[in-house]
């Protein structure tokens, strides 16, 4: 990330009531992705108090989260189980060109995997705090 350049929200929005998103934007079963990115957001604000959207070139990284002054990076995807897929969720993180911790949170329940140094974990363990 060049400096400290993170983007404002970028017309990204998220609900802190999924109950009042659900009644205003009805019920989506391919909007669950979009629910995943809205949950990991509420906890990283919570945990973290500083959450950002960062950019890349052109890419963009859903989160960098300012832990102990150090940023993390966050990917959000609902599945990377296509192949296709997950080399577009890691683009953006593999091109970071830092050493801070950098994840990728998906509802694929598979062992926790490494793909050069980002961690694959399963959202419900990262939000039990198992991971």
């Amino acid at each position: 990330m060049k400096g400290k350049e993170y983007l404002k929200t970028g017309g990204k929005y998220y609900a802190v009531d999924m109950g009042l998103r659900r009644t205003v934007l009805g019920n989506k079963s391919a909007d669950a992705g979009h629910i995943l990115e809205n949950v990991v957001y509420l906890e990283l604000l919570r945990r973290y108090g500083q959450v950002y959207v960062g950019k890349v070139g052109n890419a963009e990284i859903d989160f960098v989260a300012m832990q102990e002054r150090e940023p993390c990076y966050y990917q959000v995807a609902y599945t990377v189980m296509d192949g296709n897929i997950l080399q577009r969720e890691l683009a953006p993180l593999k091109s970071v060109k830092d050493y801070y911790q950098r994840y990728l949170i998906t509802m694929d329940l598979v062992p926790s995997v490494s793909y050069d140094g980002i961690k694959q974990v399963y959202a419900l363990d990262w939000l039990l705090g198992k991971s």
